[in-house]
């Protein structure tokens, strides 16, 4: 039956559908039952099914023809999310639902666009895909809102698999390309490997997707009606919008964004452009989601061999076009996890290098992806490692189209050796491969192998064995190439690859060294010259090779290559080597020799060589005894290395001479002259030769070797040598060959002599020699006055060398070349103007040298007192000379200067027991102690000073000295005090070496002197002569208290402390500062040694000293700066000392911080600057608040330079402070704790503006960084900052602010709250604010509500209104409980003369309503009221208006609560009379705003409040003040003429009553009002009136009132009442004639008597026309004369002008 009743339902719908006319017939139809007819789709009965589907489709064709037609989508959506719904009758339902959804407007579809999303939830793949192929079109035309804040129109996260499935298919619309046609092909015969890979594909006979997309992905995006290019445009645009619009996490969505910026549209690529620019910086590129799809989107799914096939066919994505993925590869450069995922990166940087689409453009953002795996891939992944090797091995030999690129494949394998260098060790050939093309490549690409060959040579450190020869050979290979990189970089690897003692990378070094480049060669010299200890050297290596060791393999390699056209031929010379690198050869070689003989190994300069040679000549002597066996000679015939070296020298010297190399032979030579001069015997002339070449230095160099194989002949071939040079030097034609013979005199005699004595001490010179030596001595004098300088200097070279060595065979005094002359004539040229330095230099040497070698000299104390007298101003150097000759005139035969220099050292100089004693030090130390130490002269004073260093120091075992060695300390003391550093510097060495020679009694005496002349400042008086320089021209300006002495008083003190006063020679040993050490003279003296020592002997104080000279290293004064940083840099080694001592340290800047001396104040505040730079909290957290106070007083010190330090300490440690707070943990909450008490009580209420400004800032960045660190500390805080608003404020504004009008009094107070409310402390409040609770405001209100009474400022006011407000909105519950509170202190203070301070309060109380109690607000509002109608002071009423307003404006709800009380208040203060100069209009206009808000019209307002309204103006009527009366009866009009005809009882009662209560009493200004508005009721509600009623007064009652003031003697009032009474009887027709004619008549009888008097032209225009129409009315009346006079009179007034 049921059945049947089905089939009929759906006849009688087909029956409709077929008479359905017009479209809009059809759409009803359809709208109504398409859903029902659906549903039974669903029935059990077949006939049914069969019917409904017969219907539909006669439905389809009807719809499709008709494509107006809408269909009732929104039902259908409704049924198809249903449940219960079977699946027959869903798949049907969506196909309507397909149908019909394009059809809507697009309005109504982007409002049904969330029901589509919900709608997918659950339903099969296919049917999602529909929905969301109907959805996608829709996003362009949706609008969101602009707020992420506001809700959104899809709901989407509870639903992340719906999310899911959009964003795949959004992915897939992006990617599908404009115009694609998908074209099935024609299945394939079957291939034999249908496995996996494209086979597969076409084995299955699948159509090829476009790049990026699967062939299902390509399917569900056509759908069944592709979309038109345009419209997938627009389809990608509101997607793009959709992103924009952050409806899913931004984090799902970079991958949509990067492929959309590279579609092919502008439109849909810039807008993806500018949406990824904007989110740059927010997205995390190290999130895996977002790196993973990045890489599954490049890929596609590549079925990795490990993994097999696994993705089916149909759903397997292609790789991505080049142009995608050159958008995703700069993203892939920013994602450190990006580089570390294997195996995605190498597959992408293969397929960017190798792939079959790859331009040049994705070429070089690959190489920039190796760049950056290279940089950021862990060093223990090998396979990434090995396939990235080959990658880039394999492009560099396959591409060669674009250079750049190349250059970034070659820099990145460089990358890639530095982080995993064990890949490329045993891979010797790409080192060869890349020299190869180094050679082979243009410039650009050469420079990027080089860098790459650089950063590849640290895996090649710890080859051995094979590898290392292999090495060794590519090195060799390339180390001579013509290209200079490549030179460059191979001398590289020979430094780098091998030990400092590999002898054969040595050897190309040393061709590299003499490379024309400057930066090959100055590399190469640099490596070969720098000494091992500042290297980092291979374990057990020595720092260079042995000297037998080198020299065979120099001589080996030098015989090859003479036979190779490597040879270099110099005139008839053939060299093996070009003189360049032969010369760093020979130096080298001299190096290997200094270093195997157990010297220091410099080859710096001749002088300090020299003093290695008496060490070298053991050593030379012990290889030439060990003679080789003739087994080992070599093919040359020469096995020992010496003999080898020297050919080599030789040879050099033949062809190019050179200084240095002509220095190594004489050396070699002149230590072991008996077995070596021998060779030479035969080469005297090419000697000889040398001897006349044009340099100076060489010729003297090759007179001392001529006179070493000289001296070493026989005596016959001896003397005719001798004669042979004395003929020479008469040979005038040439200076250079006099020269050299006058040198090789004297150092022959000198030799002959000097081991004349040695051998021989005994026996007597022969006669005939010694003859010839006499005439070769006044030969060489001869020479003393000659015009050539150059002949001079060797005249008294030469016979200083004589002098050294023995006694001058020429008479003592008398005429011609004496003794005598001879001393005259070099003393005379010390001083001499004319004479060069290296003159002068000889001259003291010379005289120095004549008392050694004659222990008899006859004019010693000559020398001496001439040496002493001879001191110029600025000679400093030549002082040092001065010092060294007069320590050897003065102990003379003894002097070690009489050793031979080449043989012996100083130390092992021992002099003959024959030798005469001369010694006169005792005289020479009293002359310097007595006479030139206390010299007023500075120049002598400071040379003296010199020269007593200079005996000391070469003396320190005489006796004489020993015994003075108290007057000795004495006179440096004395110097101390000098003005002139270099003088201070040596008296203070001089010091340290006096107290090293005491014994332990004398060390105690020495230190309490010195202590005490220092503590005291007790000075040497210099007493003034005539001639004395009082000032020398530096020393001017200097401060008159012995400035100079600060350094070494300082260094006392510091010994003091420790209790160790005799640190205090340490401490001068180690402030060793002055430059003249570091020069050849005063490096002689060794202090550095002696400074090395001293720090040794200092480090058990270490704990007393470095607190103290930490502080020191940043004193003022320059001098005591240096000198404590050059003890601290001497004693502090540990790099970790500072935090050792950390604590010490502070303790000591802090106590020092408030010094009574400004020197040690501005230290500390330097000091604690560097010290509390980048400190972790814990370390100073304990002293914070200590140190904080204490720099506050600091920085208001006397003096400016030390505020300016502890201005720039302060903001460091705010810095630091600010950065503690920032962290996170009790650390940072202990900090906040114990800096804002500081800063609070202390800083920002300091009277001194620098102090307030810094912590004020410091509070604001706290504030930031600390958070809700701050809460517990609110309570303190805002307070305190809001005080610091006033506080802080200038106090003129005060002034100004009282003297100005009230317009500009407002405005400036506006301005100045402005100010305050954007001020750094305002900024720090409200971030404070963020973060209060319920736990904070108990504490902080009552503070607020002090504030708020007792506030001063208009800052503090303002602000206080401020917090209030920002505490409304941040906590409302929890403020309810002191809401009261806050709002009886705001209402006590809100009648402030400041206007602009009672809105801010008025402003406070409107919002803090809101969280106040009921009962709190009624009180308020009475207490309003009461001020309102009792308090008679306009600001009382201006403090109403604007709390009222204030509520009503952000609290209405509130004021709608308690409308009852504040609206009839509102109501009367509407009707305030305006004052001109006052403005209380707009007062009014608040009010009727206030009014106006809350009622629904005003006169449903008056009847709603009604009994209030009346109560209320029966108050202001009943009041004291008759402007308050007026105002009453305004109100009290304005409700009569209101509600007038709409007046019933009981409110009519009420309101005459009222009414009639006023109008008793006296008459006021205003009270007319009351008159009218009685008139006005009682003639409009007269009807209402007689019906009796109770407390409702009757007409007679009302009359006679009315009548009672007409009687009034107020002409205008008594007028106003007749007029009233006038209305009321003409309504009432009440007979009360008699009554009115006893008040009018009176009146009249007065006008006539006015109009006799004929005075109208006084009359007002107004009160004629009363006058008129009063006379009209009289003229109706009964009476005959009364009615005449009457119009006479009327008559009268119109004629009038």
């Amino acid at each position: 039956m049921a059945a049947q009743d089905e089939l009929n339902q759906l006849e009688r719908v087909f029956l409709r559908l077929g008479h359905a006319e017009t479209d809009e017939q059809l759409q009803d139809i359809i709208s109504k039952f398409l859903p029902p007819v659906l549903l039974k789709l669903s029935s059990a009965q077949e006939g049914v099914r069969k019917k409904v589907m017969e219907l539909l489709v006669h439905l389809n064709k009807r719809i499709k023809s008709r494509p107006k037609i809408q269909l009732p989508v929104e039902t259908l959506l409704v049924q198809y999310q249903d449940p219960a719904a079977a699946s027959f009758v869903t798949n049907f339902t969506i196909i309507y639902i397909k149908i019909g959804y394009p059809r809507l407007e697009v309005s109504k579809q982007c409002e049904l666009a969330p029901t589509l999303l919900t709608a997918m939830e659950g339903k099969p793949q296919p049917q999602q895909d529909s929905l969301m192929h109907l959805l996608i079109p829709t996003l362009y035309h949706m609008k969101y809102p602009s707020e992420p804040s506001k809700a959104s129109p899809f709901v989407l996260t509870e639903r992340p698999r719906t999310v899911q499935l959009l964003l795949e298919f959004m992915l897939d619309v992006l990617l599908m390309p404009y115009g694609f046609v998908l074209n099935e092909p024609r299945p394939a015969p079957s291939s034999p490997q249908g496995g996996s890979g494209t086979g597969a594909a076409a084995a299955q006979g699948l159509p090829q997707p476009p790049p990026g997309m699967s062939v299902y992905a390509v399917k569900r995006v056509i759908g069944e009606a592709q979309w038109s290019p345009e419209q997938l445009e627009q389809c990608k645009l509101g997607i793009v919008k959709f992103i924009e619009a952050e409806q899913v996490p931004e984090v799902e969505t970079v991958i949509h964004l990067v492929v959309a910026s590279s579609d092919t549209r502008h439109s849909v690529a810039t807008a993806a452009d500018l949406e990824l620019k904007s989110k740059q910086s927010i997205i995390d590129w190290n999130n895996p989601l977002i790196i993973n799809k990045m890489y599954k989107v490049y890929l596609g799914d590549i079925p990795l061999k490990t993994k097999g096939a696994t993705v089916k066919q149909e759903l397997k994505h292609e790789p991505v076009s080049t142009r995608v993925k050159m958008k995703i590869l700069p993203h892939l450069l920013r994602s450190r996890l990006a580089a570390e995922c294997f195996p995605a990166n190498i597959q992408v940087v293969y397929d960017g290098l190798f792939g079959a689409n790859t331009n040049n453009k994705l070429l070089s953002l690959t190489l920039q992806f190796v760049h950056h795996i290279c940089m950021v891939c862990p060093d223990s992944n090998k396979p990434l490692g090995l396939m990235l090797l080959n990658g880039l091995t394999k492009l560099i030999n396959e591409y060669k189209e674009d250079p750049k690129l190349l250059c970034m494949a070659y820099s990145a394998v460089g990358k890639l050796s530095s982080r995993m260098p064990q890949l490329f060790t045993k891979d010797i050939a790409l080192v060869q491969q890349f020299f190869e093309s180094m050679c082979k490549e243009d410039a650009d690409v050469r420079l990027a192998i080089q860098e790459a060959l650089s950063m590849m040579v640290g895996a090649y450190v710890h080859l051995q064995g094979a590898l290392l020869n292999l090495m060794e050979a590519l090195v060799a290979a390339y180390i001579t190439k013509p290209e200079v990189q490549v030179r460059q970089i191979a001398m590289k690897f020979a430094i780098t690859v091998f030990a400092p003692d590999h002898v054969a990378s040595r050897y190309l070094l040393l061709l590299a060294a003499g490379d024309p480049r400057e930066e090959v060669s100055g590399e190469a010299r640099r490596a070969l010259r720098s000494l091992p200890s500042t290297k980092t050297e291979k374990e057990g290596s020595r720092p260079m090779p042995s000297f037998p060791e080198m020299v065979s393999y120099i001589q080996e390699k030098a015989a090859q290559r003479l036979k190779t056209p490597a040879k270099y031929i110099v005139g008839t010379y053939t060299l093996p080597f070009n003189p360049a690198t032969f010369g760093e050869i020979v130096l080298y070689l001299r190096m290997c020799l200094a270093y195997s003989a157990g010297a220091t190994s410099t080859s710096q300069s001749l002088m300090d060589m020299q003093d290695d040679a008496p060490l070298i000549g053991r050593y030379v002597q012990s290889l030439l005894s060990n003679e080789a066996s003739p087994s080992s000679a070599t093919k040359g015939g020469e096995a020992n290395p010496v003999h080898i070296y020297m050919a080599l020298l030789q040879q050099l010297l033949s062809a190019v001479g050179g200084i240095p190399v002509m220095y190594c032979l004489l050396e070699v030579v002149s230590v072991c002259p008996e077995k070596l001069t021998p060779n030479f015997v035969d080469k005297i002339d090419w000697i000889k030769g040398l001897m006349n070449t044009n340099k100076e230095d060489m010729r003297e160099l090759a007179a001392q070797l001529y006179a070493v194989v000289v001296s070493t002949m026989s005596g016959n071939e001896l003397r005719t040598a001798v004669q042979n040079l004395i003929k020479t030097t008469k040979d005038t034609h040439s200076p250079e060959t006099q020269h050299g013979a006058i040198l090789a005199l004297g150092y022959m005699v000198g030799r002959y002599m000097n081991k004349r004595r040695s051998l021989m001490p005994t026996e007597p010179t022969p006669k005939e020699n010694e003859e010839l030596i006499a005439i070769a001595t006044k030969a060489i004098g001869s020479f003393l006055d000659s015009e050539s300088p150059l002949l001079t200097v060797a005249a008294v070279t030469a016979l200083g060398e004589i002098g050294r060595n023995s006694v001058l065979l020429i008479p003592a005094d008398g005429n011609g070349f004496t003794k005598l002359s001879l001393v005259d004539n070099l003393l005379a040229r010390i001083p001499s103007g004319k004479e060069t330095g290296k003159m002068k230099e000889r001259a003291i040497q010379t005289l120095g040298f004549l008392p050694v070698g004659d222990g008899e000299f006859p004019h010693q104390k000559k020398i001496l007192q001439g040496l002493m007298d001879s001191v110029e101003a600025k000679q400093v150097e030549l002082q040092f000379t001065v010092g060294e000759a007069l320590t050897n005139a003065a102990i003379g035969s003894c002097s070690g200067a009489a050793r031979d220099v080449w043989t012996c050292t100083d130390d092992q100089y021992c002099p003959p027991d024959n030798v005469k004693n001369n010694d006169i030090v005792p005289w020479v130390l009293n002359s310097v102690l007595s006479k030139y130490i206390s010299s007023p002269n500075p120049h002598v004073r400071q040379a003296a000073c010199i020269w007593l260093l200079s005996l000391v120091k070469k003396l320190s075992h005489h006796k004489e000295i020993q015994s003075h060695l108290k007057e000795i300390q004495t006179a440096f003391i004395s110097i101390l005090s000098d003005p002139d550093e270099l003088s201070q510097d040596v008296a203070s060495k001089g010091l340290g070496m006096v107290y090293e020679l005491g014994g332990e009694q004398d060390q105690q005496e020495l230190v309490s002197t010195l202590v005490e002349t220092l503590m005291t400042g007790k000075r040497a008086k210099h007493t003034v002569s005539e001639d004395t320089e009082v000032f020398r021209g530096e020393s001017l300006g200097k401060a008159p208290d012995g400035q100079g002495l600060s350094t070494y008083k300082e260094l006392c003190a510091l010994a003091s402390d420790l209790n160790q006063p005799d640190l205090v020679y340490k401490f001068m040993n180690l402030a060793n500062h002055h430059a003249m050490w570091n020069s050849r003279k005063g490096a002689a003296f060794g202090f550095n040694i002696i400074a090395a020592k001293a720090g040794e002997q200092l480090a058990p104080f270490l704990p007393q000293l470095v607190p103290r000279l930490y502080r020191y290293q940043f004193d003022p004064n320059l001098a005591i700066r240096q000198a404590m940083t050059s003890i601290w840099d001497a004693l502090v080694t540990d790099k970790t000392i500072v935090e050792k001592y950390f604590k010490e340290i502070l303790q000591d800047v802090i106590s020092s911080l408030t010094s009574n001396m400004w020197r040690v104040r501005e230290s500390s505040c330097l000091a604690l600057n560097d010290l509390i730079r980048g400190r972790q909290a814990d370390e100073i957290i304990d002293r914070l608040s200590e140190i904080w106070e204490t720099l506050f007083r600091v920085l208001d010190d006397i003096k400016e330079s030390v505020r300016k330090a502890a201005d720039l300490t302060l903001k460091t440690l705010s810095k630091v402070c600010v950065r503690m707070c920032e962290s996170t943990g009790v650390t940072a909450q202990r900090t906040v704790a114990v800096l804002l008490p500081t800063l609070l009580d202390k800083g920002i209420v300091s009277n001194v503006t620098e102090v307030r400004t810094l912590s004020i800032q410091t509070l604001v960045k706290i504030s930031k960084t600390a958070g809700s660190r701050l809460k517990p500390h609110a309570p303190r805080l805002i307070p305190a900052l809001l005080e610091a608003l006033s506080v802080l404020e200038p106090q003129v504004l005060n002034y100004l602010s009282l003297r100005a009008t009230e317009q500009e009094k407002s405005a400036m107070d506006a301005a100045r709250l402005s100010a305050a409310k954007s001020s750094p402390m305002m900024e720090t409040i409200n971030m404070c604010l963020q973060h209060l609770d319920v736990s904070v405001l108990g504490e902080l209100v009552p503070k607020l509500c002090d504030l708020l009474k007792s506030g001063i400022g208009l800052g503090t006011k303002g602000g206080c209104a401020s917090v209030i407000v920002s505490l409304t909105v941040q906590c409302p519950q929890d403020l309810t409980p002191y809401s009261g509170k806050l709002m009886s202190a705001l209402l006590n203070g809100i009648n402030d003369r400041s206007s602009v301070i009672q809105k801010s309060f008025a402003f406070a109380i409107g919002h803090l309503v809101r969280t106040a109690k009921d009962g709190s607000v009624e009180k308020l509002l009475q207490k309003l009221n009461t001020w309102y109608l009792e308090k008679e002071e306009a600001l009382y009423r201006s403090s109403c208006c604007l709390v009222v307003h204030a509520i009503s404006h952000y609290s209405p709800d509130v004021l709608k609560a308690h409308a009852g009380v504040a609206l009839p208040l509102a109501f009367l203060a509407m009707h305030q009379e305006p004052e001109e100069e006052k403005g209380e209009s707009a007062e009014a206009n608040l009010w009727s705003e206030v009014w106006q808000e809350h009622v629904p019209g005003s006169f449903g307002g008056i009847r709603l409040y009604m009994t209030e309204l009346i109560a209320i103006t029966q108050r202001a009527l009943q009041s004291q003040s008759w402007k308050m009366k007026a105002q009453g009866a305004a109100a009290m009009a304005t409700i009569a003429k209101q509600q007038t005809g709409s007046l019933v009882a009981p409110h009519l009662g009420m309101v005459l009553s009222a009414l009639l209560q006023g109008l008793a009493g006296r008459t006021w200004a205003g009270k007319e009002e009351l008159l009218k508005a009685v008139g006005s009721v009682v003639s409009k509600c007269s009807v209402e009136l007689q019906k009796p009623a109770a407390g409702q007064p009757t007409f007679s009652e009302v009359l006679d009132l009315v009548l009672k003031e007409c009687k009034k003697e107020s002409l205008v009032y008594r007028m106003a009442a007749l007029r009233s009474a006038a209305d009321i009887l003409e309504s009432t027709q009440e007979d009360r004639f008699q009554e009115i004619t006893d008040i009018v008549l009176p009146l009249i009888k007065k006008c006539f008597m006015f109009v006799e008097s004929d005075q109208w032209e006084c009359l007002f225009e107004r009160s004629r026309q009363q006058l008129q129409r009063s006379l009209a009315t009289m003229e109706t009346d009964n009476r005959p004369d009364l009615k005449d006079k009457a119009q006479t009179m009327r008559r009268k007034i119109q004629a009038l002008p």
